[in-house]
């Protein structure tokens, strides 16, 4: 039977900008979302260019050794661009949806809703690494899917490891839910925030989580600390620092909300010795 548990002190997450964070679990190194391109205007099939506003507070050459890339969608350029593209290459593992597996080819190995991965640990024992749905859009799954495609979130448990919960493009809170029903509480909750907007799509309606709804997502999955990614760097993200600190303090959860801290740009993104981030 796996037991999770608490840590002594927060394991160290790194963001690095956007949606891509970098942290240690049970000796594996992961990576959410490789993101690492210039700012500058990106196309999107059918809709107007995302514009990105700020680098990578490190590029791929600064990221070092990962052991298995959490990539919660493929066809977007905010969440996996050229260079991170590039970088997938030399990842042994990428986990993702079935259909960006099909499309990425390679090391890229697609989860259903609920498909456990178990990964073998430098020092013995598992990782495991479930998929769990995402819903990338306002309204339902079947309705948003078909215009934004597949998003999977995703939780990682382990005998005597804190259970770490990685949301993915999800703006829903049923799937929040879902994952605090069968994995709850949570230890390290990564939530993709920032309230990306598109005009007229879905009536600039919600993409993914606004500052609001990742404070009641704290709150379902009883999360003991929460880091938000993606919600810098990008024009179409809506809501940044400020009003996560301002959600999370009505919320009554200042203490839970860990920002972290941005490495300088060419700084190593070491993980040790760091237990506020």
């Amino acid at each position: 039977m796996v037991t999770s548990r608490p840590p002594a002190e927060p394991m160290p997450v790194r963001v690095l900008g956007g949606p891509t964070a970098l942290f240690d679990h049970g000796g594996l190194r992961f990576l959410t979302d490789p993101t690492f391109d210039a700012p500058g205007e990106y196309p999107v099939p059918g809709g107007p260019p995302l514009v990105k506003t700020a680098p990578s507070a490190v590029g791929p050459a600064g990221v070092g050794r990962v052991d298995v890339v959490l990539l919660s969608h493929d066809e977007h350029p905010d969440n996996l661009d050229h260079s991170g593209r590039k970088f997938l290459a030399d990842v042994p593992l990428t986990l993702t949806t079935p259909g960006g597996a099909r499309r990425l080819g390679g090391r890229a190995r697609g989860l259903a809703d609920w498909e456990p991965v178990r990964l073998d640990r430098p020092g013995g024992g598992t990782v495991t690494v479930t998929g769990v749905p995402a819903v990338h859009g306002p309204g339902e799954r079947a309705d948003v899917e078909p215009v934004l495609g597949e998003v999977v979130g995703f939780v990682l448990t382990g005998d005597g490891l804190p259970t770490v919960y990685v949301s993915g493009d999800n703006a829903s809170l049923d799937p929040v839910r879902q994952v605090a029903e069968r994995f709850g509480p949570v230890d390290t909750a990564v939530l993709f925030a920032g309230a990306p907007r598109v005009p007229g799509l879905f009536g600039g309606g919600l993409l993914v989580l606004d500052s609001a709804r990742a404070a009641e997502a704290a709150g379902i999955l009883g999360a003991r600390r929460v880091v938000p990614v993606h919600h810098d760097s990008w024009s179409h993200f809506t809501e940044g620092r400020d009003a996560l600190i301002a959600a999370f303090a009505r919320a009554g959860l200042s203490d839970r909300l860990d920002l972290g801290e941005r490495p300088g740009l060419g700084e190593q993104p070491g993980l040790s010795g760091r237990p506020d981030l």
